[in-house]
C-alpha cells in the first residue's frame, strides 16, 4: 500500500488475508501521508467538536477496558471528523499522586513520611519524576495499533507548569467564593500511603474480609457490679474509647446471666449477641431502661491512657445513629476514628476540635506512645494483643469473627481506616442542587445511569476532601501564618513572584516552591506554604482548562469549546472523573463539563471474575491484536453489551468469531467484485466505470433496487443513532448489511455478476455491488478503520478523478442520503421474501435435508392479500435459494391443517387478574378458533367472564404434521409448510450439485481466478449402491449448466495434460479422485 495516485489496472485480490499483517501496511501507510494530522489539517474551518480525554497514569499498561474506552472514543471522534467537523484529539497523563508514589515507596522500602524527609523530598520528587512515563511508549504504541487516532505530541501532562498554574487558577477561582476551607474531619485514610482519600475513592475497592467482633464490658462506676455491653469490630480502637453511645428511644435490659451471675445492660432486642437462642438461654431481666433515661451514666475507663483528661469522659451519650440490628445497642465511642462517633462526642462537649483528641497513632498507623503498651505496633497487628489483655483483664467475653465488605484503598490495595486528620475540602453539599440541575442539563448512554447512579451521588454530596498528606503532586497554592489566620491564595506563577519576590520560576512542585515564603501584611512574619498537595483528582477534574492553560492562553479557544461535545470512560468513573469534572465545573461556571457522554461497563475475565495479572485468567491484548487484528478486537468490543454500561467476559472464541463471521464474508465480497471485473474485462473487453447515480426509472433488477434501498435506510439509521451515541444499535445494524451483501445480494446475484445474463446487465449489477462496498467502507471507516483503508485504496481505482485529497478513506466525509434509491415497497417485499426462505431454511436443517437436495413443493400461507403479491413478485429467488420445484402462495390455511392457539403471558396474567389466573390459563385450550380469530382482529377476547389483550396473550398457529413429509415454520404473519419427500430425481440432483460444490471448492484451494480455464475429471473409487456413476449420466444436463462444461471420466484425459491439481473427494459415502486440468 503507498500513497500513489489511482490507477486503472484490476487489482488481484489474494484468496487469503491475514488481517493483522494488512493492518500493519495500513498502518506504514498512515505514517507515509501523515495522515492523521493530514485529516486534522482537511478539516480546519470547520465547526469545532470538542473532546476531552481523560488522563490514564503510564505507570501500568493498557488493559482491555482502556482498549473499550479508547475504542469508542476513536469511532465517535473518527465520526464526528467525517460528518463534517474538526476534532482536536490531545491524549492526556495523570502524572502525580498515590499511583507514582505507591511505586517508589515499594521501590526504596519507603515505610512512613520520615522516611521520605530523611532522603529529601527534591530525591523523592526526582525519583517519582523518572518512573511517570515507564510505559508512555507501550501505550503508544498499544493505542496507535489500535487504529486510534490521537494526538501524543501535543499531550497534556498533569505535571507540566502550564497545567499546574492552571490548577493554581481553579482552586483560587474557588477559594476567593468561599468554597474551600481549612476543617479537622474524620476521613478515610491509607496507612499505606499515609494520607486521607475523598468519600469517593473510598468507594471504589470494597472487598469481604473477616474481622474480629468482640464483645467487651464497661462496669458501672457508681456499681462496678454491674456493666455496659459494647461489641465493635475494630479492637484496636478501644485504647482510645472516651464513651458510650446508646439510643434514647430503645428499651435496654438489666440481665443477670445464669450461669456467670454477671449483672450487663444491652439491647433487648439484642440478646442473640449473647445467647444463640434467647428464649432458651438462662439469664434473668432484672430492669427495663428507656436509652435516654442512661444518659450521663458514668463508666470506669477500659484503659488507663486517657484517664486524667479534664474534659468529659467516660460516660454514656445518646444519639439516633444507634441501630439495633447488629451489636449489643450501645456504641462504644473513638472520637478520632469514627465519624459518629467524633460528631456525637463534639456535640457532648467530650471533645472540641483537633487540640484535645486523642489520635495516638502515626501517619503511618502504628500506636504511638500515648499508648506505650503497643507503642510501634500497626494498629491491625494489634488488634490480638489487646484482645488477650482483655480478656485477662475479664472485660471480654465474647469473641468471633465476623464477615463484612470493607473499603480497601484503591491504590495500595490495603485496608482502610477512618481517621480524624485536618484537611482542605471543597464544598459540595452547599452546591447540591445546582450539581443535579447541571446533570440534568447533560444526555448519558445509558441515562440510568444518569439518572439513578450518577444523579443520587450528586443528590447526597458530601464536602470533598481535595488534600493529600503527600510530595509528588500539585502543592495547594496557600501561604499561612502559623495560627492561620492570615492566608493568601496564589492563582498563577507571576502572582507567587510577584508577592515573594522570587523570581524565574520554572516548576511549581514542592521541592521547588515550599521555601518560598510570603511576608505578613499584618504582622506574622513569614508566610508558609501549608504542607499538603492537592488530590490528583482535582487536577484530572481540571483538565478541561489546565489542558489549554486556561485562563493563561487560549481563552477564546476554551470559551468556543466549553462545555465538550463528548466524553467517554467507564462507569467506575461516575464517582470519579465525571464527579470532579461536574463538580469543579459547577463551581466555576454553574455548567456541566461535558455534553453527551458514553458509560462503559467492564470487561472482565471469561470466568467473571475481574481481570487479574497474578491469575493470568485473560489473554494478553497484544497476542489478539497479533492474532486477530485490531479490527476484529474493535468490532468485538463496540458490538458488547459493554457500551451500554453493562459487565462483559472477554472470551477470545467470541473475538476469533468476529473474522469468520463478518471479516471474511466482506472481504469475499469485495474479492468477488474484482474477480469479476477481471472476468468481464476477459470476456467481453468491458472497462468498468462507475454510475454514482443509477436511473432506477428504468427495468432494473428489483434486488439491486432493494440493496440499494437499504444501503440508504442504513445512512440515514446511522446518522440519527449516532447523533444520540447509540453505538449499540448502530453497530448490529451496520454488521447486518454486510450480512445482507454477502448472504442475500451477492449469493442471489452471482450468476448476474458472472455476466450469464449478458454483459449490460452485469455491469448494472457490478455498479450496484460498487455502491454499496463503496459505501460500506465510509460507514464503517469510523469502526473498523484498517480493512476499510485497505478495500477504499483498490475501490478508488474506480472512482474519477477527484481535486480534493482522496488519499484515504478517513479523508473523506461521511456519505450523504440518495432519497431517489429508497423504496419502502420493495425493502418489505424482499424482507418478506427473506423472512420465508429463513422458515424454509430452518425447517431443512431440522429435517437434515441440504440446500443441494431439491424439495418438490414449498407452500405459504398468510391472509394478508399484499404478502402473496410480495412473494409471488420474487417467486424466482425463493425458487432458487430454497431449491424448490414448486411454490404455492395461498390463504387457506384450514386445507393445509393450520389451526391456533392462545398462549398466555404467565407474568402479565398473573399480575392482572392474581387467584383468577390459573382458571383462566386452564380454559385457553378450549377457545375455539372463531374466536381466536375475532381475537386477531379486535385484540380483545372473554375467557372465564375476564376480558384479556394483547398484553396477556399472543396467538400460535401451528401445523398438523401428521400429514407425511410435510414440515412447517411459523412468525405471527407467515406459516411456511416444506414438502420433503424425496424421489430418484430429486436425490440425484441433490448429489450432482454436491459434485459441483466439491469442484468449486477445488477451485478455491488450488487459487484459481474466475477467468482460469480448467476441464474437470473424475475417477470412481468407491461407489456404494453405483449411486454416482448413475447419477453422473442421468444428471448430465445439471452438471454442465453449472459447471459450463462437461463432467468426463478421467479416462478422457489427454496423455500429456498438464494437471493443475487433483485431490479424493467424498459425497454421500461415495469417494472419487477429481482432476483439474489446465484448458490447452
Amino acid at each position: 500500500m503507498s500513497a500513489n495516485s489511482a490507477n486503472s489496472a484490476i487489482p488481484d485480490i489474494p484468496a487469503n488475508i491475514s488481517f493483522p499483517s494488512e493492518e500493519e501496511q495500513v498502518l506504514a501507510f498512515w505514517k507515509e501521508i501523515d495522515a492523521f494530522q493530514t485529516s486534522v489539517k482537511l478539516s480546519e474551518g470547520r465547526k469545532p467538536f470538542s473532546f476531552y480525554d481523560g488522563p490514564p497514569f503510564a505507570t501500568g499498561l493498557p488493559h482491555y477496558g482502556h482498549l473499550l474506552a479508547g475504542t469508542i472514543k476513536d469511532v465517535v471522534t473518527r465520526y464526528a471528523h467525517l460528518t463534517g467537523h474538526y476534532v482536536e484529539r490531545r491524549f492526556g497523563w495523570d502524572t502525580h499522586g498515590l499511583p507514582v508514589e505507591y511505586e517508589i515507596d515499594k521501590k526504596l522500602n519507603i515505610k512512613s513520611p520520615a522516611d521520605v524527609h530523611a532522603m529529601g523530598i527534591d530525591k523523592y520528587n526526582a525519583e517519582c519524576r523518572s518512573i511517570v512515563m515507564t510505559y508512555a511508549s507501550e501505550w503508544e504504541r498499544t493505542v496507535t495499533r489500535m487504529g486510534r487516532w490521537i494526538d501524543f505530541k501535543n499531550d497534556y501532562k498533569t505535571l507540566n507548569t502550564s497545567f499546574m498554574e492552571s490548577v493554581w487558577w481553579v482552586f483560587k477561582q474557588l477559594y476567593e467564593k468561599g468554597q474551600v476551607y481549612r476543617g479537622f474531619r474524620v476521613l478515610p485514610y491509607s496507612m499505606a500511603i499515609a494520607t486521607p482519600l475523598s468519600n469517593f475513592e473510598a468507594n471504589l475497592n470494597y472487598k469481604d474480609v473477616n474481622d474480629p467482633a468482640v464483645v467487651v464490658t464497661f462496669p458501672l462506676e457508681s456499681d462496678p457490679s454491674v456493666a455496659f455491653l459494647a461489641w465493635t469490630t475494630t479492637p484496636w480502637t478501644l485504647p482510645s474509647n472516651l464513651a458510650l453511645c446508646v439510643h434514647p428511644d430503645f428499651e435496654y435490659v438489666k440481665i443477670k446471666d445464669g450461669e456467670t451471675e454477671a449483672v450487663w445492660i444491652l439491647l433487648e432486642k439484642r440478646l442473640d449477641i449473647l445467647y444463640k437462642d434467647p428464649k432458651k438461654a438462662k439469664f434473668t431481666i432484672l430492669e427495663r431502661i428507656k436509652g435516654r433515661d442512661l444518659a450521663g451514666t458514668k463508666y470506669v475507663p477500659l484503659f488507663d491512657y486517657f484517664a486524667k483528661r479534664e474534659a468529659k469522659s467516660f460516660v454514656v451519650l445518646t444519639d439516633t445513629y444507634v441501630t439495633d440490628d447488629s451489636g449489643t445497642g450501645i456504641v462504644h465511642q473513638a472520637p478520632a476514628f469514627g465519624e459518629d462517633d467524633n460528631r456525637v462526642c463534639m456535640a457532648n462537649g467530650i471533645v472540641t476540635g483537633e487540640r484535645d483528641l486523642p489520635c495516638p497513632i502515626d501517619a503511618s498507623g502504628a500506636f504511638t506512645a500515648a499508648v506505650p503498651d503497643y507503642k510501634g505496633m500497626n494498629i491491625k497487628d494489634a488488634d490480638k494483643p489487646i484482645q488477650k489483655d482483655l480478656k485477662a483483664k475479664g472485660r471480654l467475653i465474647r469473641q468471633t469473627q465476623y464477615l463484612h465488605s470493607y473499603p480497601f484503598c484503591y491504590r495500595s490495595d490495603t485496608p482502610l481506616i477512618q481517621r480524624a486528620i485536618p484537611g482542605w475540602f471543597v464544598r459540595v453539599a452547599n452546591i447540591q442542587d445546582k450539581l443535579v440541575k447541571n446533570n440534568a442539563e447533560t444526555y448519558w448512554v445509558p441515562d440510568n445511569i444518569k439518572e439513578k447512579r450518577f444523579h443520587n451521588w450528586l443528590a447526597n454530596a458530601r464536602d470533598w476532601n481535595i488534600s493529600r498528606n503527600r510530595y509528588w503532586g500539585t502543592p495547594i497554592p496557600l501561604w499561612a501564618s502559623e495560627d492561620f489566620e492570615e492566608i493568601v491564595v496564589v492563582g498563577s506563577v507571576q502572582e507567587l513572584e510577584d508577592l515573594s519576590g522570587v523570581k524565574g520560576l520554572t516548576d511549581l512542585h514542592r521541592d521547588s516552591i515550599d521555601h518560598i515564603t510570603i511576608p505578613s501584611k499584618t504582622g506574622k512574619g513569614n508566610l508558609k506554604r501549608v504542607s499538603e498537595v492537592f488530590d490528583c483528582w482535582f487536577e484530572s477534574g481540571s483538565m478541561p482548562y489546565a489542558q489549554q492553560h486556561y485562563p493563561f492562553e487560549n481563552k477564546d479557544k476554551f470559551e468556543r469549546t466549553f462545555p465538550a461535545d463528548f466524553i467517554a470512560e467507564g462507569i467506575d468513573q461516575t464517582r470519579g472523573w465525571f464527579y470532579t469534572l461536574m463538580v469543579l465545573s459547577t463551581h466555576l461556571f454553574d455548567k456541566p463539563a461535558w455534553k453527551n457522554l458514553i458509560v462503559n461497563g467492564l470487561i472482565l475475565a471469561a470466568d467473571g471474575k475481574k481481570m487479574s495479572k497474578s491469575l493470568k485468567n485473560y489473554p494478553d491484548p497484544n497476542h489478539i491484536l497479533n492474532a486477530y487484528g485490531a479490527d476484529v478486537l474493535r468490532l468485538y468490543l463496540i458490538t458488547s453489551p459493554a457500551v451500554r454500561a453493562e459487565n462483559v467476559r472477554f472470551r477470545e472464541e467470541s473475538v476469533k468469531d468476529m473474522i469468520s463471521k463478518v471479516m471474511l464474508p466482506w472481504y469475499n465480497a469485495y474479492r468477488f467484485f474484482f474477480a469479476q471485473l477481471a472476468l468481464l474485462k476477459k470476456e467481453h473487453n468491458l472497462d468498468f466505470v462507475y454510475n454514482p447515480h443509477l436511473d432506477l426509472t428504468k427495468e432494473q433488477n428489483v434486488m439491486d433496487i432493494w440493496i440499494l434501498a437499504s444501503t440508504q435506510s442504513l445512512i440515514k439509521f446511522v446518522k440519527e443513532e449516532m447523533t444520540a451515541y447509540r453505538l449499540y444499535t448502530v453497530t448490529p445494524r451496520l454488521l447486518k448489511l454486510i450480512d445482507t451483501l454477502t448472504n442475500w445480494y451477492v449469493r442471489f446475484n452471482r450468476k448476474r455478476l458472472k455476466g450469464e445474463n449478458g454483459p449490460a446487465d452485469a455491469l448494472r449489477a457490478l455498479n450496484v455491488l460498487f455502491e454499496v462496498l463503496f459505501t460500506l467502507c465510509r460507514l464503517m471507516a469510523a469502526f473498523t478503520p484498517f480493512i476499510t483503508e485497505t478495500m477504499y485504496q483498490n475501490l478508488r481505482k474506480c472512482l474519477p478523478p477527484s481535486t480534493e485529497d482522496t488519499r484515504s478513506v478517513h479523508f473523506l466525509l461521511y456519505p450523504e442520503v440518495k432519497q431517489e434509491y429508497f423504496n419502502d415497497d420493495i425493502e418489505r417485499a424482499v424482507g418478506r421474501m427473506q423472512t420465508v426462505i429463513e422458515l424454509g431454511r430452518v425447517i431443512r436443517e431440522q429435517q437434515t435435508l441440504s440446500l443441494k437436495t431439491p424439495c418438490r413443493e414449498l407452500i405459504i400461507i398468510t391472509p394478508d392479500v399484499q404478502y402473496h403479491k410480495d412473494i409471488k413478485s420474487l417467486e424466482s429467488y425463493v425458487v432458487e435459494e430454497m431449491n424448490i420445484r414448486t411454490v404455492t402462495v395461498t390463504a387457506e390455511e384450514e386445507s393445509y391443517g393450520v389451526k391456533y392457539k392462545l398462549v398466555a403471558d404467565a407474568k402479565a396474567l398473573g399480575t392482572k387478574f392474581k387467584k383468577d389466573a390459573t382458571k383462566i390459563r386452564n380454559a385457553l385450550p378450549n377457545v375455539g378458533k372463531d374466536a381466536i380469530k375475532q381475537f386477531l382482529a379486535t385484540d380483545k377476547i372473554t375467557v372465564e367472564g375476564f376480558e384479556l389483550t394483547t398484553e396477556e396473550l399472543q396467538v400460535t398457529r401451528y401445523f398438523d404434521d401428521s400429514h407425511g413429509g410435510y414440515f412447517a415454520q411459523s412468525t405471527n404473519d407467515v406459516l411456511v409448510i416444506l414438502d420433503t419427500t424425496l424421489d430418484v430425481g430429486l436425490i440425484q440432483e441433490g448429489l450432482a450439485r454436491e459434485v459441483v460444490n466439491r469442484v468449486q471448492r477445488l477451485r478455491k484451494k488450488a487459487a484459481l481466478q474466475p477467468t482460469d480455464e480448467v476441464l474437470y475429471y473424475y475417477a470412481l473409487t468407491t461407489d456404494p449402491d453405483d449411486q454416482l456413476s448413475t447419477m453422473i449420466p442421468a444428471q448430465e444436463a445439471t452438471l454442465t449448466r453449472y459447471l459450463k462444461q462437461a463432467f468426463l471420466p478421467a479416462t478422457a484425459k489427454a496423455s500429456g495434460a498438464k494437471v493443475i491439481t487433483e485431490e479424493e473427494q467424498e459425497v454421500n459415502g461415495s469417494k472419487f479422485v477429481l482432476y483439474l486440468v489446465e484448458k490447452p
